[in-house]
């Protein structure tokens, strides 16, 4: 029997490009929904409307599907209805939430999702997403791991939409914590600038301390002291620009959705002029230190693709295509790198076409 997909969100950039990845991958009949009733799609997808505030609909749209993917961002503002509506029903989901608030709101449900034997695999795409996986080889490669540092760094707009560039502008809101010689620290966002390699087109550029799920999840999937994680712009001077926006603006200028909204379509429209010369690509770096056989080392793996949301799309897909094979499957509620073993981690990725070079 044909399964059945729901692509919550799919008319966005990554949401576009995680059903297209599926449909590749498997031979799921695909729903895409939007609220804007406008929407169009091409086939071989099917269209709903749906509106994520009524909880009567959520429950009608997902009620025949075998899997449902939440691609509707910003996460900081959803409430999770989607997950305990699955839940409910007894549905598997996934989803490429990007904040550690939402994962907090959701975990509560853990019990509930064992009970009902539903998997719920959260943070998937590309960061958060194929940079978890990455860090997880690494972090196997030890006897002891101890610190981990993951950065990576975007062309322009990364082929993202509004929703993105929303996100980026809600992580400069507030301070957040993270984990740093085994206790939590507080850290200000985009900052702490530090200069990385990273692998060609992109070399050495500026990254930021940003606060990404990653920093959260980490610390308790991994027995690591230190969690770094790092993001940073091409070209440089957007870096610089962000780093005015959260130090030197006033806060009450982040602090708003009036503010966020006016970064967010300014941003857009910035990169919009400059995608054409800095690309729309990503390169990540993860590098986990800590002791092999009694001595210290250093492991380092790294990740470049030249479209943000073609990569954010195979990372989510990946997971989408284990989970309707029956290949991946455990019930609870779980941060990609919990859920997924690095053996169909790479398995998938190479099925796609992305390296995962190992240095």
């Amino acid at each position: 029997m044909t399964k059945k997909v729901l692509v919550i969100g799919g008319c966005g950039r990554i949401g576009k490009s995680v059903a297209r990845d599926i449909a590749t991958h498997t031979e799921a009949e695909i729903t895409i929904t939007s609220r804007n009733p406008e929407s169009q799609v091409e086939p071989p997808f099917k269209f709903l409307v749906l509106d994520l505030s009524d909880p009567e609909q959520i429950l009608k749209a997902i009620a025949p599907m075998d899997l449902v993917v939440h691609c509707a961002g910003p996460f900081h503002h959803r409430d999770g209805k989607v997950l305990e509506s699955c839940i409910s029903l007894g549905i598997n989901y996934i989803d490429v939430s990007d904040h550690r608030s939402f994962y907090e709101r959701v975990i509560k449900h853990q019990n509930s999702a064992i009970a009902k034997g539903v998997t719920a695999v959260l943070n998937t795409g590309i960061f958060p997403g194929i940079s978890n996986s990455m860090v997880k080889q690494g972090v196997e490669q030890f006897d002891r791991p101890e610190k981990i540092h993951l950065s990576y760094v975007v062309g322009g707009s990364g082929g993202a939409g509004l929703t993105v560039m929303r996100t980026t502008f809600l992580g400069l809101k507030n301070k957040f914590s993270a984990w740093i010689d085994g206790k939590w620290q507080e850290i200000s966002p985009y900052s702490e600038r530090e200069v990385i390699e990273f692998p060609k087109p992109y070399g050495k550029t500026g990254v930021y301390w940003f606060d990404m799920p990653e920093t959260y999840t980490f610390a308790d999937s991994f027995p690591v002291e230190t969690v770094i994680t790092k993001f940073g712009s091409i070209p440089d001077w957007y870096n610089h620009l962000t780093w005015i926006t959260a130090h030197v603006f006033p806060k009450s200028w982040v602090n708003t959705p009036k503010g966020i909204e006016f970064f967010a379509r300014v941003s857009y429209l910035m990169t919009k002029a400059t995608d054409p010369f800095s690309g729309i690509g990503v390169a990540m770096r993860a590098e986990i230190t800590g002791e092999k056989a009694g001595k210290r080392e250093t492991y380092c793996t790294t990740m470049v693709h030249q479209n943000t949301a073609i990569a954010a799309g195979a990372g989510t897909g990946a997971v989408a295509e284990l989970m309707l094979a029956g290949k991946l499957k455990k019930p609870g509620i779980y941060p990609v790198e919990q859920a997924l073993s690095t053996e169909m981690f790479l398995d998938t990725m190479k099925s796609r076409k992305i390296e995962i070079i190992n240095h």
